[in-house]
């Protein structure tokens, strides 16, 4: 009997194979599953490569028994798609970890997974797809959990790898920082432009008012965010490589459906709700939609 909780993972693509390799290095290879059977993931990094030998299921009526772990690393767009693997891969005694973005992982997830419980998370690596499928891993790999006790089994999980797992007994501060973050690059969607734009004055003074609005929204909500945090974010895009893009960069130019709604959309409706203004929201969120959605 193995000492370590039993894996899956749902989404194999830049934060699933990373999360993936990881484990498979120290010998904990998880349940693969997705829309595509690829024979092999591949993690490059700093130091080389991992190779994660494959199948991916592709079919949830193979999985005969509930896992201790699954990890969702679908993005927001297609949780409804991988509906059947939640149901086959979770009951009561499964911590269901949400590799995603945004607040309300709990709420989007927790119709379909069998009365698992549901473990939001904050990702703070880069990892992008490469043209050969491959998946380039830009730093350190870590992770930040709420500091409850099904965030122990996760966190057990991936003891020993190397992405690092904190816990936090504030983590709805640590989500909504990097929400705004996640939130201004919505800039670089619509200027179809990589991490390099913030170099410019009138960008800078752009994302600096956006993120104070989003900023207001955040306190409104509970989170303790000190007044110094846009230009933090701001300046992070500015450190960071000029061609380092972004999820929902990447889904635009693929012309795929983005995550606008809960990266950007989130901080309109729960700034309308608390009669909070938001200008910027107000002309940055329908662009976005109809970037993602149309018509046209």
């Amino acid at each position: 009997m193995s000492d370590y909780p039993s894996i899956a993972l749902i989404g194999p693509g830049a934060i699933g194979t990373t999360i993936a390799a990881v484990l498979h290095e120290v010998g904990r290879t998880p349940l693969l599953c997705g829309r595509t059977a690829h024979s092999k993931l591949v993690l490059r990094h700093d130091e080389g490569e991992i190779v994660v030998p494959g199948p991916v299921l592709n079919n949830p009526a193979a999985i005969d028994h509930p896992f201790d772990v699954v990890f969702v690393a679908v993005k927001t767009t297609q949780v409804a798609d991988c509906a059947d693997w939640l149901a086959a891969l979770c009951d009561e005694n499964t911590v269901v970890c949400a590799l995603q973005n945004g607040i309300e992982q709990k709420n989007q997830l927790a119709s379909r997974v069998n009365g698992a419980s549901i473990l939001p998370s904050v990702v703070w690596f880069p990892a992008q797809r490469e043209p050969d499928a491959s998946v380039w891993l830009r730093v350190k790999p870590r992770l930040t959990l709420p500091d409850v006790p099904q965030a122990k089994r996760v966190a057990e999980a991936l003891s020993g790898t190397r992405c690092a797992v904190e816990l936090s007994p504030d983590f709805t501060s640590i989500a909504w920082r990097k929400l705004l973050q996640n939130a201004v690059a919505g800039l670089m969607v619509l200027a179809n432009r990589r991490a390099g734009m913030f170099s410019r004055g009138d960008i800078t003074a752009l994302a600096l008012a956006y993120l104070r609005e989003c900023l207001t929204v955040a306190r409104a909500q509970g989170a303790v965010l000190h007044d110094n945090v846009p230009q933090e974010i701001v300046e992070g895009f500015q450190r960071a490589p000029a061609d380092l893009g972004t999820s929902i960069l990447a889904d635009r130019q693929a012309n795929r459906p983005m995550e606008w709604d809960i990266r950007n959309g989130v901080i309109q409706r729960y700034g309308h709700a608390q009669g909070i203004p938001v200008p910027i929201s107000d002309v940055l969120v329908p662009l976005l939609a109809a970037g993602s959605e149309g018509p046209g």
